[in-house]
């Protein structure tokens, strides 16, 4: 049966993002906390006017500064996701200080909703060498950081190789689940003005313009999938302004109108997980003449290399219950690999396992 799933995400940075970015002064400190004060109640209202539910990444720092604009989240269905404590990117810790980082702002998600994390999402959208073997660790179930794919899930790799001189060496898959993210779904690079040093990035792009591009992906995705996820990703200070509120509005009357499925990711992941969990790779049917995904199919983007079937078999069978490869005594989670004039690292992550 045709499913096409719409996560609405919104990353609840409050003023940490601009406090991580060294501007802490009064007028910075004010577009942050635009979000909590203004633009959260307003999105709240919206949410259930429509009856859908939708997953919020919350910083440590927000939900300790602003936690009756959280906690209002939290009385209203909503999933509370892991957003680092100080919304700064896990690739500027050590791995003790990532840790750190990870189980600090557990614990405020749990003191704020009465649960853990299930899901992660990086500022900045990127991850350390350790992160995947961390969020194992710790009990989460996804991660919300990569790109490789847009309307599939994935499981995500650890122990990449990469050295320009030789093949890359994918690694081993692991249990934790990939809800892929682009910057062409976010609302921060269309939106938001922003100046850092000598950088400037304009934003203030029209709603319009990317409501158009916004319902296109939609579309794309009814007509070349099966069971698909689009994932959006908002954050309260920029969509929650009039103009942009109204955007948001016309998008999800649209996508119910085409029969979108609004769901939470963590409620995403766990029916991607009893999807995948059977022995057989399912099928791919055609649908005049397109290839449509039926179920989780192996597809390679670009020159990535096709599993072979053995692994697609072994992939598919273990997805519920895989464990991180132990490191042999000789390897580093980041060790440089490069020769000659080289450039190779290996990595305690890996961008993506492909879909079976």
């Amino acid at each position: 049966m045709a499913k096409h799933i719409v996560c609405l995400t919104f990353d609840f940075d409050g003023i940490s993002g601009f406090v991580a970015r060294g501007s802490p002064s009064p007028s910075p400190v004010s577009r942050g906390e635009f979000g909590p004060r203004v633009a959260a109640p307003r999105l709240l209202a919206l949410f259930k006017k429509y009856r859908i539910k939708t997953s919020w990444y919350v910083p440590g720092h927000t939900i300790e500064s602003f936690p009756d604009a959280v906690k209002a989240v939290v009385d209203h269905g909503h999933e509370i996701g892991h957003h680092g404590w100080r919304h700064i990117s896990p690739v500027a810790f050590s791995r003790a200080e990532e840790e750190e980082e990870l189980i600090r702002g557990n614990e405020s998600i749990k003191r704020i909703s009465g649960e853990y994390a299930r899901g992660y999402r990086s500022p900045g959208w990127d991850l350390s060498p350790h992160s995947v073997e961390l969020f194992i660790k710790h009990g989460f179930t996804y991660d919300s950081s990569m790109m490789g794919d847009d309307y599939g899930m994935y499981f995500a790799r650890q122990g990449d190789v990469l050295d320009l001189h030789k093949p890359a060496q994918f690694g081993e898959t692991t249990s934790l689940v990939e809800l892929p993210i682009s910057w062409s779904t976010d609302d921060s690079p269309h939106f938001e003005y922003m100046r850092t040093g000598n950088a400037l990035r304009p934003g203030l792009a029209s709603a319009g313009d990317v409501l158009e591009n916004w319902i296109a992906d939609f579309d794309y995705m009814q007509k070349t999938t099966e069971w698909g996820v689009l994932t959006f990703t908002c954050h309260p200070f920029i969509s929650g302004r009039g103009h942009r509120i109204m955007m948001l509005e016309k998008l999800i009357r649209h996508m119910k109108d085409k029969g979108a499925v609004f769901q939470r990711a963590d409620q995403t992941v766990l029916e991607f997980r009893q999807r995948t969990s059977g022995n057989t790779a399912p099928k791919v049917r055609r649908n005049r003449g397109r290839a449509v995904q039926s179920g989780i199919v192996n597809r390679s983007i670009g020159s990535w290399p096709r599993f072979s079937r053995s692994m697609r078999h072994r992939v598919s069978a273990e997805s519920n219950n895989i464990q991180p490869t132990e490191k042999k005594n000789d390897q580093k989670d980041c060790s440089w690999n490069g020769g000659r004039g080289g450039v190779g690292w290996r990595f305690g992550f890996g961008a993506m396992v492909r879909r079976w």
